[in-house]
């Protein structure tokens, strides 16, 4: 049996991974900040409640010591994430960032590192981190397109982070598969619902990530369609 840990999955796109990962056979934490929340998302989906804020060290790791005592972790999906206001970079100051950072950077880093011992002792360790198109600098880079038009600061530059941190993860522990993934502009409460996708489309990638095998890709970056350019 697979456990598998999903950070900010009491609704969206962790929510749904959530769902699809149940029906393929997985024991599926739910990890919540709003521990009423996670509760009733566990609920619904027949999953286990963790209460965790990847905010906060002491909340980590008490998550870490109660999902090892329930037996251990196969997979961990860093997926709570923050947008923020948009500003452009004229109006961007160090405020502006502190908060995604500390939510999209800093947790995924406190949340892999508080679970790394048990990962370690699995057979198939997993980790994916939900990463964005507007992460690349490539695309941002490139001239009319919708990644090109995003004007914010802070949330590319804090995906962008994350997906380094993948590819030093991947270096520094080559029997465990990691990998950041785009899942799409999807209609969720961190865009306001504006995005163009489904969270059945969005979480596609993020789901199927989570289930590599070992002879699978690590260190890599990947949408639906495949791999992305960093």
């Amino acid at each position: 049996m697979t456990t598998t840990l999903i950070t900010g999955a009491n609704k969206g796109l962790g929510f749904e991974t959530a769902r699809r990962l149940i029906e393929a056979g997985h024991t599926v934490y739910v990890g919540s900040r709003d521990a009423e929340r996670g509760r009733q998302a566990a609920e619904r989906l027949g999953a286990r409640l963790v209460h965790i804020d990847v905010t906060d060290e002491t909340s980590v790791a008490e998550a870490a010591k109660s999902v090892e005592a329930d037996g251990g972790l196969d997979v961990l999906i860093n997926n709570a994430g923050v947008e923020g206001t948009v500003v452009g970079a004229g109006d961007t100051t160090v405020d502006t960032l502190r908060p995604l950072f500390e939510t999209n950077v800093y947790g995924p880093v406190r949340v892999t590192h508080a679970f790394l011992p048990l990962l370690l002792r699995s057979a198939a360790p997993v980790v994916v981190n939900v990463s964005s198109g507007l992460a690349s600098l490539t695309m941002v880079s490139a001239p009319d397109t919708p990644t090109h038009a995003y004007p914010g600061v802070a949330y590319p530059a804090s995906k962008t982070a994350l997906n380094m941190i993948t590819v030093q993860y991947a270096k520094a522990f080559p029997g465990i598969r990691i990998n950041a993934v785009e899942p799409g502009f999807t209609a969720t409460d961190l865009n306001g619902h504006r995005g163009t996708q489904t969270v059945e489309e969005g979480a596609g990638i993020i789901v199927r990530m989570a289930q590599v095998g070992q002879d699978g890709p690590t260190g890599g970056y990947f949408d639906a369609s495949g791999p992305l350019p960093w």
